[in-house]
């Protein structure tokens, strides 16, 4: 994988599927669990339990609130075959525990293989320089759809 993100990476990554405009829980354990299994409906997960396991594991590492608004849960294992991404946003926020203090209203989720630590780093570092500015994070949140919100991630990483 390159160091950045292209279009056919983006589509594979982040599928419309992926995507929800629907309000996720208040509560950050509850918001991981929805975000998760948007991929495990979407049949991106082998097993849901050892990839919450993960995800949970890392949050209690250090805070995936990355400030600005935004919350990046994330986790290496090999409850999931190929790297995945899930969005969510909240009008409200959910606390990720930021170093602002503020809540996270944008929420990516990014699962990889337990041998994917390249393709980890690549996506958290691409999507988090992509997230630093405002007119992304605005875009993601006027987003009308799906598909709008993939077009953005898109060109934002281009």
């Amino acid at each position: 994988m390159a160091d950045t993100l292209n279009q056919v990476r983006i589509d594979s990554l982040v599928p419309t599927d992926h995507i929800t405009l629907d309000p996720p829980p208040a509560d950050k354990r509850a918001c991981i669990e929805y975000l998760l299994d948007l991929l495990v409906d979407a049949e991106r997960v082998e097993n849901r339990e050892v990839a919450l396991e993960a995800l949970l594991a890392r949050e209690e590492e250090t805070t995936t609130g990355v400030g600005m608004g935004i919350g990046i849960p994330h986790a290496q294992t090999d409850a999931v075959a190929e790297p995945s991404v899930a969005f969510t946003r909240s009008e409200d926020g959910v606390d990720f525990g930021s170093m602002d203090d503020e809540p996270a209203r944008l929420i990516f989720m990014i699962l990889v293989p337990e041998s994917g630590a390249d393709d980890h780093l690549t996506i958290l570092s691409t999507l988090s320089r992509a997230l630093m500015h405002d007119e992304v994070r605005e875009d993601l949140f006027d987003a009308e759809t799906p598909g709008d919100v993939q077009a953005v991630i898109a060109e934002a990483v281009a």
